[in-house]
Order: structure tokens, then C-alpha cells, then sequence
């Protein structure tokens, strides 16, 4: 069997927080670093999420209308051989983040929001033909804020606003190929990231609040991916990629302090996040391939977070590469269905979704 050489897209359309098990929006493109020669990557994906409740009260259903907004994100990346042995890679991307906002029903003006922005240099070793291993260092930086309204805070509204911080840390990874079956298997492990933001917050009942510290955990994760030929011009690929959200809890200190039924963290994930993905491509020609795949993420039924009302996903994607000279663009949609939820009032968050769009662009040289 030839080698196919099909150009498959990291579309990366995950949507808003725990669609994706988390805040996921995007990941580090490590396949760009078994590209042959020189590349420059530009990628692009946007996600329009529909996420909305109703809480059935004595004077009828009580709806959330939308809460999650629609988000872009992109990504650059450059790759290059230093020999037959050794390539680098240097990748932005904007790995993390989230967008809630409520602007009707009992949760009014209850609003979420967190940013990042991600630098990575890694180096690949081929210690032989079929063997690599790779790994650098990321560079995170994050900020985010938080409005609680006065008819959920007692009269007063509450904010929280955390200021920029950035953090450093790696990853590690091997891979096997086969080049003549088009087979390659990787494990890529990711570390966790500590933020300490300052934090500052507002809550009138409280008087002035001195600034403090917040910790979150940027959670570790470890990845599964493959990819193999199955006939000719026509390429099988997956992954499977464990996060530990679990150890992302977002605790400021007064907020901690307030008594119940306040108090404790704002948000959090009470599970880790198993996502799976199967896939097909199919070389068409020299100029056209296609590809077609699912995800999936298991509900955990959970009591849910306002502020990240859904409860597992499925997905299907599908999409196209055009090859032109040394220019490749990669495109693809994305549909996927959110798993239902109920919050701790009683709220049900039912038949949610999400669209996504995905392009990239890659140049040879």
C-alpha cells in the first residue's frame, strides 16, 4: 500500500466550557511536527452555541433564553527540519476560555468569562525511522472575571475580576510509524498549569475586600492518537485524550467565605474528561481529499454549574483539503449535540447544540 498522504483538520470546534468536558477550545496541533520540510500553519475555527434552560414554576416555565456566547479562536504555527533528525516547531494558539452570559429569566446578568493565550516551542528527535520523541515548553497566560447578580447575592451584586497571570509548562510525547501503510500511534502528555491570580472582588454587604489570591489548576492531560491506511487512498484515524478537570475549582477567598447557601467555589467540575474520536479520509485526487468523523464524552449526571449547563457531547464532523503548489487549505463543519443538565434550582437545560467552522491554511517552502 502507498503512503496516502492525506491532509486531515485539527478544526478544533469544541464549544463553549463543559461542551467539551471543561473549557477546551483548542489543542496544541502536534502533527504539524511530522510535516516533511518547512511549514507555516494559519488556522481559524468559529463556534456558535445554543445553551438554554426552563424551570417550571407555579406561574409556568421560567426560561434562561441563550447563555453561551459565540467565540472565535486562532492559531499560528511554524515547523522546520534543523536535519534528517531534528525539527522544531513554535505554535500560538488560544487554548482555554469561556463565554457565559445570561440576559433573561432568574438568572439575569449572571455572566463568566476567561481568556488565555498560549506560546509552545517543541523539538522532535527521530532516534530512527519509525521511532520519535518530542517535547518543549508552553507558556499560558489567562484572565478572567465574573458578575453575580443581586437577585442571586442577597440584594447586592457581586464581581470578581482576576487579573492576567501566566504559567509555564511541558510536554511530552513518542510516536511509531509505518510510513509504508501511512501508520502512525502517539501519546502525547500535557503538565498542569497553577494560576495564582490577583483577584479582585466586590460585594458592597462586605465593605472594602483586599485584593487576594486565587488558585486554579490548568488541568494534565494525556492523549491517545492514531492514524493507519485501510485501502488504498483512504486513511482510518482517532484519538483518545484524558483531562483532569477535576482539580479546576474557581474559589475566591470572600466569595468562599459567604454563608450558605452561598459560599464555596463559583464554578468547578466535579470529573475528570474522557473524549473520543473515529474518523475517515479519502484521497479523491492530487488536489482533493475529504474526511468525515465522531466524538464523543460520556454524561457524568451531575448536579450542573449555571455557568457550564450541559452534561456530556456527541458530534460529527465533516470537511475537505485542496492542495494547490505548496498550499494546502484544510476546511470543515462541525454539529454537535449537548448533553442535558439540571442545575442545583431545578433548572433543566435541554436540547443544546453547537455549529462550528474550521479552516486552516498551510504553506510549504
Amino acid at each position: 500500500m502507498k503512503p496516502i498522504g492525506l491532509a486531515l483538520a485539527a478544526l478544533a470546534v469544541t464549544t463553549v466550557h463543559a461542551e467539551a468536558g471543561g473549557i477546551d477550545r483548542s489543542t496544541l496541533p502536534y502533527a504539524l511536527l511530522f510535516e516533511k520540510g518547512s511549514v507555516a500553519e494559519l488556522g481559524f475555527s468559529g463556534v456558535s452555541p445554543n445553551v438554554s434552560g426552563s424551570l417550571a414554576t407555579l406561574g409556568g416555565p421560567l426560561a434562561t433564553g441563550d447563555m453561551a456566547e459565540s467565540y472565535t479562536t486562532l492559531t499560528f504555527a511554524f515547523k522546520a527540519d534543523i536535519n534528517d533528525r531534528l525539527a522544531y516547531a513554535i505554535i500560538v494558539n488560544q487554548p482555554y476560555g469561556a463565554d457565559s452570559n445570561y440576559k433573561s429569566g432568574a438568572y439575569t446578568g449572571l455572566e463568566a468569562h476567561w481568556s488565555s493565550e498560549q506560546v509552545a516551542a517543541l523539538l522532535k528527535y527521530r532516534p530512527s525511522d519509525a521511532v520519535s520523541v518530542y517535547g518543549g515548553l508552553r507558556y499560558e497566560r489567562s484572565s478572567a472575571n465574573i458578575v453575580i447578580p443581586p437577585q442571586m447575592m442577597g440584594g447586592s451584586v457581586y464581581t470578581a475580576k482576576a487579573a492576567a497571570d501566566g504559567q509555564i509548562g511541558y510536554v511530552l510525547g513518542a510516536a511509531y510509524e509505518i510510513p509504508k501503510i501511512a501508520l502512525r500511534a502517539g501519546i502525547t502528555y500535557e503538565s498542569a498549569l497553577t494560576h495564582k491570580f490577583s483577584t479582585t472582588e466586590v460585594f458592597a454587604p462586605l465593605g472594602p475586600i483586599p485584593t487576594s489570591t486565587t488558585t486554579i489548576v490548568i488541568p494534565q492531560s494525556l492523549a491517545f492518537d492514531f492514524q493507519t491506511g485501510i485501502a488504498a487512498n483512504t486513511l482510518l484515524f482517532g484519538s483518545a485524550r484524558w483531562s483532569e478537570w477535576s482539580k479546576w475549582q474557581v474559589t475566591p477567598a470572600a466569595y468562599s467565605q459567604l454563608p450558605f447557601p452561598l459560599g464555596g467555589r463559583i464554578t468547578g467540575f466535579d470529573h475528570n474528561v474522557m473524549t473520543y474520536q473515529l474518523g475517515i479520509g479519502r484521497k479523491l485526487n492530487d488536489q482533493f481529499s475529504v474526511f468525515a468523523r465522531v466524538s464523543y464524552e460520556k454524561a457524568n449526571n451531575d448536579t450542573a454549574s449555571r455557568l457550564s449547563p450541559t452534561d456530556g457531547m456527541k458530534s460529527i464532523g465533516v470537511g475537505g483539503t485542496w492542495t494547490h503548489d505548496n498550499m494546502k487549505v484544510t476546511g470543515g463543519l462541525e454539529y454537535v449535540k449537548l448533553g442535558d443538565a439540571v442545575d442545583a434550582s431545578g433548572t433543566r437545560f435541554s436540547g443544546n447544540h453547537a455549529v462550528g467552522l474550521g479552516m486552516k491554511v498551510d504553506f510549504a517552502f
